[in-house]
């Protein structure tokens, strides 16, 4: 397959092969394969159809590419290199995944402005797109007008044979093809290889036919290594297809140009090696020595910096007439995309006294949803059908459906990791959109990854997750959580807030709508069964993560320490112990990270070093407790599962009541 002479295009399709080629080999880690295969579709999309401004990354009606299959991202990486990102230079591409660069192994969009999401776990990515495609459609819905469409861009990605396999991308493209997603494009590099060797020893079935079944267009490219013209017109005709979203199955050489380890696992994901190096590049006539692009073939991609700038300006003019025309609407998105609050929004979420009624913090939550989305018009979400349990429904907002996108409902059926994995993409699409999702909290173990991603995606997203303990009942050991919170609070960047009452979760809130503009996610763990409000608590007790809610005279001798609903039991606990004469201060600590964050003067008022009797109470596991309750302290937790029982009853069962409280706290005072 020697090329004697090469056309513009080659030139510019083996410029992103060798430059991931190169990079894999100088890092001796990588994966050459992918780019070596995806390079014609990759550069057929990015020269003839996106829209994008390489030198404004953050321009708002860009197109939205994702690359689902990242541990391919030297694709990535070489093209955004070529079109002008200033994110991505050749120095950086000779860097690849060395320490501080801005080309990591995976791509990871708080790293390298132009990367829209951090893909590496697959199936995360395209799921990720299908929340890009939801931001798009909410977003046009509600602000285009007859006369001037201001939001217009697609979401384009490319998906391996690994996502296909993985179950979240079944999950969040099923919901895509429901929701008739048509300015969603996938092209899914269907080269038969993964780790282990050929698709055929575990991956058989018809992709096709199953997107088909989920409501997408299908298309199918026979030659994706050199037929440049049916990828074109590929793309061309999924553009045309508005009422679906669309996959195109593009067949493809993995480590295309590689005499002897082209279709092999082999070249999936470890450098090629230096002879393999040689001998592809003397089969695919590239006489250019390692990170040196042809001139012709920069100049051409570099294009895109003057195309970009173009397709912006045009668009800052349309934006301009919007302004003058639809000052109202426009006010709202120039708001959402500055990632300001309305001044006074939190003005809107209640607090309580002892003497309101006694309601679950899920019902609170319910309340603070309602109060806060019509002074929010950036928060969207749902559940994963449970709404009439978790309660998140946004009531008079109708629901997001094909034909009704500007509503604020999402419907995610019983896809817990999907919509987990959407949510993300709604965050990081750019546009200020603050996106909740919802479920039973011991589920959260069925979208960790997009949890944990969203945390170190930095995507401001809302878990709401209810039915917080065992006290949820009858439904047993399945359901009821006592590990999971101590789980999640070891996630980095995710403030986990297990709220005590109403004004607690109000300032749950709070603290979760502030952390989504400042790109940091939060999750609330929420009760099924009612709580009484508390004289002590405080919106601003919450945003510091611990505070005291009932002191004492002088310095306590035993300091109670309770979260979520136990904290009700430490406040009654210790007005037995107070008529008995003991000097006791509760502590509601909602959420640890919050605390650790206080500055040392803080953390010395609330738990001070000196008092050494501390009992936590939390109806969980006791794992990492003895970093506040200290050598001479102690737990009331569970670490067994739960039982199916009535609530109240397995709350007796397991000692959470009053009484063992108190007999806990003179047991430790001796």
């Amino acid at each position: 397959m020697v090329v004697a002479t090469q056309s513009l295009e080659e030139l510019c399709i083996n410029s992103i092969r060798f430059l991931a080629v190169d990079a894999v080999e100088k890092a001796k880690s990588g994966h050459p394969g992918l780019p070596m295969g995806a390079a014609p579709m990759a550069f057929v999309l990015w020269d003839k159809f996106m829209r994008f401004n390489p030198k404004n990354p953050q321009w708002f009606n860009r197109d939205r590419f994702v690359l689902s299959a990242g541990h391919g991202c030297m694709l990535q990486y070489a093209l955004m290199y070529l079109v002008g990102y200033d994110s991505v230079t050749l120095d950086d591409i000779k860097n690849f995944r060395q320490w501080g660069s801005r080309t990591p192994g995976h791509p990871e969009n708080f790293e390298t402005p132009g990367v829209e999401v951090t893909t590496g776990p697959l199936g995360q990515g395209i799921s990720n797109g299908v929340g890009l495609a939801m931001a798009e459609a909410h977003l046009a819905a509600k602000f285009n007008k007859p006369d001037l469409t201001l939001v217009d861009h697609y979401t384009y990605v490319i998906l391996g044979d690994g996502c296909n396999m993985e179950g979240v991308s079944g999950e969040a493209c099923s919901l895509a093809g429901h929701l008739g997603l048509g300015k969603l494009i996938a092209l899914y590099d269907d080269n038969h290889i993964s780790i282990d060797g050929n698709t055929e020893i575990s991956f058989t079935e018809d992709v096709g036919k199953r997107f088909e079944a989920y409501g997408w267009h299908v298309l199918h490219v026979e030659d994706g290594n050199t037929d440049l013209a049916a990828i074109a017109k590929a793309i061309e005709e999924a553009k045309s297809v508005t009422d679906k979203p669309s996959l195109i199955k593009v067949t493809t050489t993995i480590g295309y140009g590689s005499p002897n380890k082209n279709n092999t696992a082999g070249v999936h994901g470890s450098p090629l090696g230096g002879d393999e190096v040689m001998l592809t590049r003397q089969n695919l006539g590239w006489n250019y020595d390692p990170f040196v692009v042809p001139d012709d073939a920069l100049a051409h991609m570099r294009k895109a910096v003057e195309r970009g700038a173009s397709l912006e300006a045009e668009w800052n003019k349309t934006w301009a007439q919007y302004k003058t025309k639809y000052p109202q609407e426009a006010a709202e998105l120039e708001r959402m995309l500055s990632g300001k609050l309305p001044e006074g929004w939190d003005k809107v979420l209640p607090t309580y006294t002892p003497e309101d009624k006694a309601v679950a913090s899920r019902k609170h939550s319910e309340i603070c949803l309602n109060k806060l989305a019509p002074v929010l018009p950036e928060l969207i979400g749902g559940s994963a059908d449970l709404t009439h349990s978790n309660l998140t429904e946004l009531k008079g907002f109708g629901d997001f459906q094909k034909g009704s996108y500007q509503n604020r409902n999402l419907r995610f059926g019983v896809r817990e990791h999907g919509m987990g994995a959407i949510c993300n993409g709604i965050a990081l699409h750019g546009s200020g959109l603050i996106p909740y999702g919802a479920t039973f909290l011991v589920f959260t173990d069925y979208m960790r990854a997009a949890i944990r991603l969203s945390a170190l995606s930095r995507a401001g997203v809302i878990w709401v997750m209810t039915h917080d303990s065992i006290a949820l009942g009858e439904d047993g050991p399945t359901h009821q959580p006592v590990e999971t919170i101590a789980s999640l609070r070891a996630i980095p960047n995710l403030t986990v807030i297990r709220p005590a009452d109403g004004t607690e979760t109000s300032g749950a809130y709070k603290v979760a709508i502030e952390n989504a503009k400042n790109h940091k996610p939060t999750l609330l763990a929420l009760s099924r069964q009612n709580l009484p409000n508390l004289a002590g608590s405080s919106i601003e007790g919450v945003a510091k993560g611990a505070y005291t809610v009932v002191d004492c005279e002088g310095t306590p001798e035993l300091i109670l320490i309770g979260t979520g609903s136990e904290v009700d039991l430490c406040v009654k606990a210790a007005e037995k112990l107070t008529a008995e004469g003991r000097k006791v201060r509760v502590v509601s600590m909602p959420a640890w990270d919050l605390f650790e964050a206080q500055d040392a003067a803080y953390q010395e008022s609330v738990l001070p070093k000196a008092v050494k009797k501390r009992l936590a109470v939390e109806a969980g596991v006791s794992f990492g407790w003895c970093r506040y309750t200290g050598s001479e302290g102690d737990s009331i937790s569970i670490d067994r599962f739960g039982a199916s029982a009535p609530g109240n009853v397995c709350l007796e069962k397991f000692g959470f009541t009053v009484e063992n409280v108190v007999a806990k706290a003179k047991a430790l005072l001796g």
